[in-house]
């Protein structure tokens, strides 16, 4: 190692860590604080946690050793890169969070550990508490099926058909059931029923994934409920302190991986992947989890939440992301298959990517959909965890698929820049546009009217016939009524219209009568109104028309009095009937202007007012 090189290590690296494999090696972002091939360490991303479990300030790194698969399950704590603490898990872990159950102090935060159909919580590296998962109701056929084989009224061949078909059915049987679908032999299997018909029968889910929300506020160190989702394809958040279920939410398919946001007193959102390809976003008082669902192309390997974007790595080498309401906004395609992926929260610079490791021995980090970094490792990477390590920040943990652990920490002066480290089109090429929301509103515009042409259109058709409908029954209406200015009845030709002029209280009505007939005269009319008499007062309010030569206009004249100085008006109707006849010819309904006049002796003082 360099002079150089040791002075770098020695300003990077303010932790102490041991060196194998010739020392330290610096790229240009990262540094390779530990590297052990062989630390028969075996998990997953999901069982690998970082915390401060002594409330020392001193990060413990904290892994559910997954050992063969059947035996030699572990939990193991190191400090540095030392072994501090071992734990036997009696069965396969499938997660692994640290949180904090009470306000006591030193806070201190506990561990849970999933496995099977059981949590396993630890204090100060000491157990401290155990849960059970609630059990679930066993069907009825199969609880008579067992019944009946200790009462030795059907014997192991029959209950062994009876059971085949239950499943062939899609019936969900009990662990007993489906063991003893697997004996072979019939010796084994009448040990096996002899063995276990007297035991009660019981049906118990078990753990699938396994993450925390806050409970009621957001500090880093306060009190977080645990939320997990089980095999019977429900997720159970559970109480802290007395760890009582909470609340239950079902899905429709079995949940494998949980992104959690919020606080649970007050708003939450509960991002699950599941086996059945898709994504649902549940929230508080969620009752039908298909509303807000994301299907996809291929099956799920990782989920990862950042701010309001879902990244989700598929099984068809692709990184998707999504926004929190389920619209697609871009896919990466990867050079390799997706083995796990984690999210990177620097805080001290503000940085937030994805990192996903691939099956080429290649680990690479996204900041949005652009490549910034590539980490090159000696074998396959099966977990990823970014934290806080020891006293330093921005440590990177991965363990390998043989077994092997690497610590990498991130250097003070590294630095990620938006540009796409993989061949392809410009950059430029990249950069969002900034739409303006006129625009977008049409867009979003157009696609609703694409996906619902067909209902508008059906709903502008009626609409239109409406109106039509509606046109009709008035024109009816007003020609049963004779609510025209124009006469509609062939032997009285007649169009009416009026002037009112003045600007009160008295007003001059002039009325026009017109007879439109080529030869035929018009006699016995009569023009009457109709007026609120409390509003107006008509000086001549019933005129005889004389005889009406055709082609001539008539004008007759009255005047009315605005009886109100309040500075109100309506309309008044007149009417041209015919002598004889119940229903009048034409009718013109005649507007009224308000009264614009002033009493004299408030003109007389302003005009004094004026002068002076």
């Amino acid at each position: 190692m360099s002079t150089e090189d040791k002075e770098q290590i020695e300003n990077d690296t303010p932790g102490k860590y041991l060196i194998k494999n010739g020392g330290m090696v610096g790229n240009d972002k990262w540094l390779e604080a530990y590297k052990d091939p062989v630390a028969s360490l075996y998990t997953l991303t999901q069982c690998i946690c970082l915390s401060d479990v002594q409330a020392d300030g001193d990060w413990k790194l904290i892994i559910a050793d997954l050992g063969t698969g059947s035996f030699n399950m572990k939990l193991k704590v190191y400090k540095g890169t030392n072994l501090m603490s071992e734990h036997t898990i009696i069965d396969l872990p499938t997660g692994v969070v640290s949180f904090y159950m009470d306000t006591h102090e030193p806070r201190t935060p506990a561990i849970a550990v999933a496995s099977g159909p059981y949590i396993y919580v630890y204090k100060n590296l000491r157990p401290y508490f155990k849960f059970t998962l609630p059990t679930l109701e066993v069907n009825p056929v199969e609880a008579d099926l067992w019944n009946q084989v200790k009462e030795e009224k059907i014997n192991i061949f029959v209950l062994r058909e009876m059971l085949e078909g239950m499943r062939a059915e899609g019936t969900v049987l009990t662990v007993r059931s489906l063991r003893f679908l697997q004996l072979q032999d019939v010796g084994d299997c009448e040990t096996f029923a002899n063995m276990y018909k007297y035991t009660p029968l019981k049906r118990q889910t078990v753990i699938t994934c396994l993450s925390t929300m806050k409970k009621s506020m957001a500090e880093e160190d306060a009190i977080s409920c645990l939320v997990l989702g089980t095999e019977s394809k429900s997720i159970y958040v559970l109480d802290p302190e007395a760890f009582t279920v909470l609340t239950t939410l079902d899905l429709p398919a079995v949940p494998v991986f949980l992104s959690v946001t919020g606080l649970f007193d007050v708003e939450y959102r509960i991002v699950v992947a599941c086996r059945n390809g898709c994504i649902y976003t549940l929230k508080r008082g969620t009752t039908d989890p298909l509303k807000n669902c994301i299907e996809l192309n291929s099956q799920p390997v990782g989920l990862e939440r950042i701010n309001k974007t879902i990244y989700v790595g598929t099984m068809d080498e692709s990184l998707h992301c999504y926004t929190s309401k389920g619209k697609k906004l871009w896919t990466v395609k990867l050079p390799g298959s997706m083995t796990t992926m984690e999210v990177i929260d620097y805080k001290s610079k503000g940085f937030k990517a994805v990192i996903v490791a691939l099956n080429n021995c290649q680990v690479h980090i996204y900041k949005e959909k652009y490549l910034v970094n590539v980490i090159k490792t000696d074998a396959i990477v099966t977990g990823l965890k970014f934290g806080q390590f020891g006293r330093e920040e921005g440590t990177l943990i991965m363990t390998l698929k043989g077994g092997g652990l690497v610590i990498k920490i991130l250097k003070r002066n590294a630095t990620f820049e938006e540009k796409d480290l993989s061949g392809g089109p410009p950059s430029a090429q990249n950069t969002r546009l900034n739409v303006p929301k006129k625009t977008k509103l049409f867009v979003d515009q157009t696609m609703r009217e694409r996906e619902n042409a067909i209902t508008m259109h059906r709903t502008f058709q009626r609409d239109l016939y409406l109106l039509r409908l509606n046109t009709l029954r008035e024109y009816a209406k007003s020609l049963d009524n004779s609510m025209n200015p124009i006469s509609s009845d062939p032997s009285e030709p007649l169009k009416l219209n009026a002037q009112v002029q003045g600007i009160g209280p008295t007003f001059k009505l002039t009325v026009n009568l017109q007879n439109t007939s080529l030869s035929q005269p018009s006699t016995s009319l009569l023009i009457t109104f109709l007026y609120d008499e409390k509003l107006y007062n008509f000086k001549k309010s019933f005129i005889e028309v004389p005889m009406l030569v055709p082609g001539l206009n008539y004008a007759f004249e009255t005047f009315l009095e605005c009886l109100s100085d309040k500075g109100v008006s309506d309309n008044i109707k007149a009417f041209v009937l015919k002598e004889g006849s119940q229903v009048p010819l034409i009718t013109g309904v005649i507007s009224m202007p308000c009264t614009d006049i002033e009493p004299v002796s408030q003109v007389s003082t302003k005009n004094k007012d004026l002068f002076e």
